[in-house]
């Protein structure tokens, strides 16, 4: 497997492992065509539609910049999918991004909350 493929997937179980801490993590990875949600979570009345970016180094940017609007209207679209699928209407729905960079074995996790 690619390398960046190794460090994405490490990336997603740890924010996986992050977000059960607060809440209940419904599926990973979901698919709608070639769209995808990274987690999708719930906690009360709230659905979670996280986007997981990982990275080595700081070389290519921070993680978070590479959701950019096209990301944003393929998460946008998998998540009106997601809810018309498993016909929920919660009474809220939370975009976040979970952005992590490893720096050797240890890592720095940013959790953007709420972010469109």
């Amino acid at each position: 497997m690619p390398a960046h493929l190794t460090i994405g997937r490490r990336g997603e179980k740890i924010a996986a492992a992050y977000v059960r801490k607060y809440c209940q993590v419904l599926h990973q990875n979901w698919k709608y065509g070639r769209k995808e949600i990274d987690i999708v979570a719930c906690r009360n009345a709230c659905i979670y539609f996280i986007e997981v970016k990982t990275r080595s180094s700081g070389t290519f940017g921070w993680p978070e910049e590479a959701v950019d609007s096209r990301k944003k209207e393929n998460i946008l679209a998998a998540a009106d999918a997601y809810l018309l699928t498993y016909d929920l209407a919660p009474a809220m729905i939370r975009f976040d991004i979970i952005a992590i960079t490893f720096r050797g074995a240890a890592y720095e996790l940013v959790h953007f909350r709420d972010v469109f």
